[in-house]
């Protein structure tokens, strides 16, 4: 190689490094947070991955419900809060009428979609007006039904809307208690219905990649010697390298006692995992179809989009309403979690610590995927567990780490729309240079 094809070379891979690091560093800095509070905090590596597994199976399916709004050029959905509420109805539904267990869970989530539908369509009416500056919109938005749901729930029920729960109602009559206890008819009912130690659920798992590897291996030289045709030998690598890499894990696994013991204290809701495999494939499935490629078509350019003989307005209203629709099964799987309504509250900070654990996974107002938001769920829920514990020893106050989570949650959103703006402000002046 010459001097100046090393030189040549050099500059490439700079300038690629360059390029990764610009495009992760959120997710560089909160990884490099995380391991390091991971340590400091001194807390076995056991309670970290509980804490982890079951915060994840909490909070996923609500992130996952910011991706489609993104997709469709209206920006982070701040209004996800309206479908938590959604969601609250449907439970305080099914708890006065005495839902239980898994198909109580089931007929919960049929019976928030009326509620679903109506409210996305509403919001997403709304945000055809405010083109533009559709997450201002859904933030305020969020706080006028905020209103208009306390307003039913402390003063309509008992008094206009007809309810006799001593158990749900406070004394004088009228209204909602300020906590519902879901024990006995909606907790756990979905994460209970089948848990798996996390030793088994990784063999299980690592199986599976193993086996579909192989399968993609064996095909792609079958396709090589029957048909003559290349393959891209960066996906070959990529397969071989997964195959190798999970036997040697497994094998990791087995043979050392202690950590396998230490995985297997660890439990799995398998039944909450496969509803959030199950959200990420619909997601994958929608951009597939003709209604996918339209939300990409009117993200990239409304106004080709409506030349292009899409109707716009419609596209955005049903991207705001599946939306909602599966924030309000994400609340309703949160609060199946937690075990407890918090009539008045539980709904309030779902739409910013959501759109906060998505952007963590380096998603933006203009992009977002199914992997971004598993990666920051993560991330930002592993420095909301380490946090706390690594300020008790660094400073002996665990309520220095709780005022670093929440400055942490709302820092990173705005950090986010400030590069996203920087962005849009660089590639108009590029344009501009270029006309």
């Amino acid at each position: 190689m010459t001097p100046l094809q090393n030189k040549k070379t050099n500059n490439q891979f700079k300038d690629s490094f360059t390029h990764f690091l610009s495009q992760n560093m959120v997710v560089i800095v909160f990884l490099v947070l995380g391991v390091g509070g991971f340590f400091l905090s001194k807390q076995p590596l056991s309670f970290v991955l509980e804490e982890l597994v079951n915060r994840f199976a909490r909070n996923t399916f609500l992130v996952l419900s910011l991706i489609i709004p993104v997709v469709a050029g209206m920006g982070l959905n701040f209004g996800i809060v309206i479908g938590a509420m959604a969601g609250q109805m449907a439970i305080i539904s099914a708890v006065h009428w005495g839902f239980t267990g898994f198909g109580g869970f089931l007929l919960t989530l049929l019976l928030s979609m009326p509620f679903a539908i109506l409210f996305g369509y509403l919001t997403g009416k709304i945000l055809n007006k405010t083109k533009g500056n559709e997450m201002i919109t859904t933030m305020i938005l969020g706080f006028f039904a905020n209103g208009i749901y306390q307003f039913i729930y402390l003063f309509l029920v008992g008094r206009v809307i007809p309810m006799e729960n001593p158990v749900m109602m406070i004394n004088s009559g009228a209204g909602i208690k300020n906590t519902v206890d879901l024990t006995g008819t909606l907790k756990y009912s979905l994460d209970g219905c089948l848990k798996l130690s996390m030793d088994k659920t990784v063999t299980i798992v690592l199986a599976a990649v193993i086996t579909l590897a192989v399968f993609q291996i064996v095909r792609h030289l079958l396709k090589i010697k029957r048909d003559g045709v290349s393959v891209s030998q960066k996906l070959l690598i990529k397969n071989i390298a997964m195959v190798v890499l999970s036997i040697a894990f497994l094998a990791f696994v087995a043979s050392n006692r202690k950590f396998k013991m230490m995985l297997a204290f660890v439990d799995i809701p398998v039944a909450t995992m496969a509803a959030i495999a199950l959200l990420c494939l619909i997601n994958v499935l929608i951009m597939r179809i003709k209604l996918g490629q339209d939300f990409r078509t009117i993200g990239q350019n409304g106004a080709v989009a409506q030349v292009a003989g899409i109707n716009v307005d419609r596209t955005r209203i049903i991207a705001i309403i599946l939306s909602t629709i599966f924030s309000a099964w994400g609340q309703i799987i949160y609060l199946q979690n937690i075990g407890t309504l918090n009539t008045y509250a539980s709904h309030e900070q779902v739409g910013t610590f959501a759109v906060a654990a998505i952007v963590v996974g380096g998603a933006s107002v203009a992009k977002a995927t199914n992997k971004q938001a598993i990666i920051g769920v993560l991330l930002f829920h592993l420095l909301f567990i380490v946090s706390p514990l690594a300020g008790k020893e660094l400073f002996n106050d665990p309520q220095i780490g709780e005022y670093f989570r929440v400055f942490i949650a709302y820092g990173v959103i705005s950090v986010s729309l400030a590069l996203h703006a920087w962005k849009v402000m660089a590639n108009n002046k590029k344009q501009e240079r270029l006309i």
